[in-house]
């Protein structure tokens, strides 16, 4: 019997509405910034609450460009980063979903020992690779490309791994009656596994989404066109202005125009990650 304990239940509720306070308040700050001029955010006090120059400001990023970020147009730039974090997503959850298949159901020499290959590359991220990545891209001539900014990071070790154990799931009668249908492996990818791993795919594509929306280091490396910078570099240049004093309200607009992609695929897709992440029964 669960015992009904109003005080604890009161220091509960008040920790977790502290501790979403504090999460929250600097995304608020970055709203109220947003729609402040430039002389608002050089002053004490702070403001608290908005502005009226909020549309001024979008309106200024998303067309005019910003001269600390190249001159470059925040669209622009969140263009490029959608679709480099597209391209990351989609790459991996292909190249995973096709090693996890390969391992769980095919017999060839070495096959586990191909998979721990790919696991302990998980102690190898892309800081501790750049160089020897960098030299491969210098010497394939992909500098300033779109293939240079996504092929070096679509291969994942982590959706590999949890992939492989989904499919170590699938009772084998399924595979069984596969076979008795005259179903070849890639008609049993296609109808059985792949959808049932639909919710696993969901999760994994959130969670890779927004490690590609993210990425700062590759870009910075790997390209110097203007035309490619993504809306973290943008950020980055914006605020290491040099010698001139940052416009803090601009990079606060684009701050927060750069969290509403990974925040709208989370909530469009929030149903199917939870249950990805927690579904036992298959």
């Amino acid at each position: 019997m669960v015992e009904n304990r109003p005080l604890a239940n009161i220091l509960t509720h008040a920790v977790l509405i502290l501790g979403v306070f504090f999460l929250c308040f600097p995304v608020w700050m970055a709203l109220v910034a947003s729609t402040h001029g430039p002389e608002a955010m050089a002053r004490a006090p702070i403001p608290l609450w908005f502005g009226d120059q909020g549309l001024a400001n979008y309106r200024e990023i998303l067309s005019g460009g910003v001269a600390h970020a190249g001159g470059v147009p925040v669209g622009k730039m969140m263009l490029n980063s959608l679709l480099m974090a597209l391209g990351i997503t989609f790459g991996k959850i292909a190249v995973s979903l096709l090693a996890a298949f390969a391992i769980v159901y095919f017999r060839f020499p070495f096959r586990m020992g191909f998979f721990w290959m790919i696991f302990v590359t998980l102690m190898l991220p892309v800081e501790v690779r750049i160089l020897p990545t960098y030299d491969v891209m210098v010497k394939l001539g992909m500098l300033n490309t779109w293939s240079g900014l996504i092929v070096p990071l679509i291969a994942s070790a982590t959706a590999t791994f949890l992939f492989r154990q989904f499919f170590l799931t699938i009772p084998d009668e399924l595979v069984e009656a596969a076979r008795i249908d005259r179903a070849g492996p890639m008609r049993f990818f296609w109808d059985i596994l792949l959808p049932l791993s639909r919710t696993n795919i969901a999760a994994i594509f959130i969670i890779l989404f927004i490690y590609g929306w993210n990425q700062y280091l590759w870009p910075l490396i790997i390209t110097n066109d203007e035309d490619l910078y993504t809306v973290v570099m943008g950020i980055s240049r914006m605020v290491n202005a040099g010698e001139s004093r940052p416009v803090w309200h601009l990079i606060m607009a684009t701050s927060v125009l750069a969290m509403l992609p990974p925040v709208l695929v989370v909530l469009a897709m929030q149903r199917l990650f939870v249950k990805g992440l927690v579904e036992t029964e298959k």
